[in-house]
């Protein structure tokens, strides 16, 4: 291997973290803004009925965002994009992407409308049959106003396949911060005047802004839209072709979702919004590490397949589940360890109860334990797009969740005679599930990508399992012996615990712990701090 091949590769690893690094920025920007906004909502609603009414009604939108236009049309349009622009057909690329975006609003719009009209029908036999009438008035209105959401996000979750297509993250790691701030802005503004409706509104106005922040990036790529649906168009019957298994795969995972809310409707007031909170909190780290490192690599994976350069493509693979590995490990075993305190310190108050943390961390310690496998789950789904396979991910994906249905049902009915909180059998399903899926995917892609560098992965592992072990014994002698108050407690915590970790880590010799200071520097260079 040559000197100038390896500072090839050495760059494009670079710029690979260094996108990485940008989003996993404006994803922890994103999540504390969400956070914000869920501590907001929390202490005004608590885990009451109002509020199980909200997540419930959030069910259809969220269905129909990710099915349409959101993981279902980047899994599809991004790999087939990038091809075109690859192979410098400029004009091919953007005749897909105006088609892409026609059928996208035509789709989602259609949709949205027939979901509106059958709210109440849809919310007795399929949400949450076991609400009350008063709860499924509101859950019906609610979902009425959050489904014109559904469209807009259409429009911005193709933007943000094109952007990503051209190694642009910025703008579309910034929508989700936009998004957050405007149902925060809905929640301080106008529920005191609507109650839990301003928070609907809110939405609307978040998806508005998610648009919006990213117009004005797309501007610069010259791109010419066409008023065309493209039916004879080969690339967009590509897109079409690929986009179909992973919307049935999608949807098969939405099912769990309603599974969810079916089975808490009927639990004690509390469990719907004790489990969605929980799920919440757990998707701050997942979000932050798996999604940020997976999006960044997406394009990269999709280039390298496009070029025939697989070799590249497997060590980018391996790179990236080190460090997603890296950061998940430790985050989960903190997460589990800390959970409660940082519960108690962001909800709880004379609305958001102490019965209501018990219940929230209960689920959240379930959860917790599957960040890795659903970080791991996140990029490696991406190599299969990337390959344009998206049927295995649909196949493994429907009986992982199949499976979770099933243990879904029998370990909240298992929790329940054991006297144990049920929706964390939801939680402990999840888990599993994800588990198994992880492991099936993992098994299935070794063979076509002629190896994983597992070796290399799992000495990796090794390291930052002596980390965080070093981590949690100063986490739990920490916890137990100070007397300062709660909050310097979490947050003292946290920076020591990361400090421990990463000089344990580094001193065993982690290549990630090693590259960490660098991108820091970086970074903090780019923003101009």
């Amino acid at each position: 291997m040559n000197s100038e091949t390896i500072v090839r590769k050495e760059n494009r690893h670079v710029h690979t973290a260094r996108s990485a690094g940008t989003i996993m920025v404006a994803f922890v920007i994103a999540n504390l803004v969400g956070l914000i906004r869920q501590v907001i909502i929390n202490r005004t609603f608590g885990a009451s009925s109002v509020l199980d009414a909200y997540f419930a009604a959030f069910r259809v939108p969220d269905l129909l965002f990710h099915v349409i236009a959101g993981g279902a049309l980047g899994s599809a349009f991004i790999p087939t994009f990038t091809t075109l622009l690859a192979r410098d057909n400029q004009k091919e690329a953007w005749r897909l992407a105006s088609a892409v975006v026609n059928w996208v609003f035509i789709v989602s719009a259609v949709f949205a409308g027939i979901s509106g009209l059958y709210a109440p029908w849809l919310t007795q036999q399929f949400l949450a049959p076991g609400f009350s009438d008063e709860q499924v008035a509101i859950v019906v209105t609610l979902m009425r106003v959050m489904l014109g959401s559904t469209v807009i996000f259409g429009a911005s979750g193709l933007l943000m396949g094109i952007h990503h297509s051209h190694q642009h993250f910025f703008s579309p790691a910034l929508a989700p911060i936009l998004y957050n701030a405007g149902i925060t802005a809905g929640a301080i503004l106008l529920t005191p005047k609507w109650g839990v409706y301003g928070l609907a509104y809110g939405v609307l106005a978040g998806a508005f802004l998610h648009l919006a922040i990213q117009i004005p990036r797309l501007v610069r790529y010259s791109g010419k839209y066409s008023l065309t649906l493209g039916i004879h168009n080969q690339f967009v019957k590509t897109v079409g072709r690929l986009m179909l298994p992973r919307t049935i795969g999608l949807s098969i995972w939405q099912i769990n979702f309603w599974i969810n809310t079916m089975i808490c409707s009927g639990l004690p007031p509390g469990s719907l919004s004790a489990l969605v909170i929980a799920f919440q909190i757990f998707t701050f780290p997942q979000a932050a590490i798996a999604q940020a490192i997976a999006t960044a690599v997406f394009p990269t994976f999709s280039k390298q397949v496009a070029l025939g350069h697989m070799d590249r493509m497997r060590q980018s693979l391996s790179s990236s589940l080190r460090g997603a590995l890296y950061l998940s490990i430790p985050a989960s075993a903190g997460l589990y360890m800390i959970g409660r305190p940082i519960i108690e310190i962001l909800f709880q108050n004379n609305t958001f109860s102490a019965s209501a943390t018990k219940m929230v961390v209960w689920a959240l310690n379930w959860y917790a334990i599957g960040l890795v496998s659903h970080s791991v789950v996140e990029i490696v789904t991406r190599a299969y797009y990337a390959m344009k396979d998206t049927r295995t991910p649909m196949i493994v994906g429907g009986l992982s969740m199949i499976l979770n249905v099933i243990l879904s049902i029998v370990l909240a009915n298992s929790f329940l005679t054991n006297n144990f909180y049920p929706h964390g059998g939801l939680a402990l399903a999840n888990t599993i599930a994800t588990t198994a899926e992880m492991l099936a995917l993992l098994w299935i892609l070794g063979p076509r990508l002629r190896g994983l560098r597992i070796a290399s992965v799992l000495k990796s592992v090794l390291r930052t399992i002596f980390g965080t072990i070093a981590m949690l014994i100063f986490l739990y002698i920490w916890l137990q012996i100070v007397t300062i108050p709660a909050i310097v407690t979490v947050l003292g915590g946290i920076t020591m615990g990361i400090a421990i970790f990463w000089g344990v880590t580094a001193a065993c010799g982690s290549e990630e712990a090693n590259k960490i200071p660098m991108l820091i520097a970086r970074q903090i260079k780019e923003l101009g701090l």
